[in-house]
């Protein structure tokens, strides 16, 4: 369970998250809507331990994150994963490299030992084939499309198997074959590590897609939160702005 209480948080003159409260059930995927600049990605970081509030805080599975540092929040935060919105790959590494990063580097979350290199490579084999880009583990991230450095990214988090994923606009800049893609992949990865999920996007066809739950986060705040089915039929000016987008989607045209 994750707990969010009264979060605050201001960059310079700008107030980003105000008073924002939320509650996110062990196992659902939340996905959290809003135009670009209204915190999202904020409020992410804040989930994950880069970022400390103002005021308010987050808590993990009864612990409270904003209150740890150093050593004690990398534990805290060792059973999650994050795919940034660039896919955030080491330009320098190959994608096998990129793939087993955490577990080269890290303790296996799961065993808590060190994972031998043999049973590395194997990992990184399985998840690479799982989000199709097997034959790429010695390509270089610049040498892949950005839908395929989207995916060598969720391999990189499918590989220790966090029990929290955070994706920041999984989707954005795909073109539409290859966002339908990521969100199977999304709905996939979920089920298989039976994860809680938060999905940052601003894409409602993806919101619909893969959320258990649609939250929008406007003016600092949680607006509305609701079930897809009732989130899409709230009387709200953004929401009727992501409906007809949802209209004009060619993934929606058959």
């Amino acid at each position: 369970m994750i707990k969010i209480r009264n979060l605050h948080k201001r960059f310079k003159k700008s107030k980003v998250l105000d008073g924002l409260d939320l509650e996110i059930p062990k196992g659902e995927t939340l996905v959290i809507l809003g135009p670009s600049g209204v915190g999202k990605s904020v409020l992410l970081k804040h989930i994950i331990g880069i970022t400390k509030p103002d005021l308010g805080t987050v808590e993990v599975d009864g612990v409270n994150l904003t209150a740890l540092s150093g050593h004690r929040l990398l534990r805290a935060t060792k059973k999650m994963g994050m795919l940034f919105q660039g896919g955030a790959l080491f330009d320098s590494m190959t994608i096998a490299e990129n793939t087993g990063f955490y577990l080269t580097e890290h303790e296996d979350p799961l065993t808590g030992r060190k994972a031998k290199k043999k049973e590395i490579k194997e990992r990184v084999d399985e998840a690479l084939k799982t989000v199709d880009l097997q034959g790429t583990q010695e390509k270089l991230p610049n040498e892949l499309s950005g839908g395929m450095r989207k995916r060598a990214a969720l391999a990189r988090l499918l590989v220790y198997r966090p029990e929290i994923l955070l994706y920041d606009e999984p989707t954005a800049g795909l073109d539409p074959i290859t966002s339908m893609h990521i969100n199977e992949l999304i709905v996939k990865t979920q089920k298989d590590l039976q994860a809680t999920s938060i999905v940052v996007t601003h894409d409602i066809n993806s919101a619909l897609t893969v959320g258990d739950r649609l939250a929008l986060l406007q003016n600092g705040t949680i607006a509305h939160i609701g079930e897809p089915e009732t989130f899409i039929k709230i009387d709200d000016p953004f929401i009727e702005f992501f409906k007809g987008a949802l209209l004009k989607d060619p993934r929606n045209y058959r």
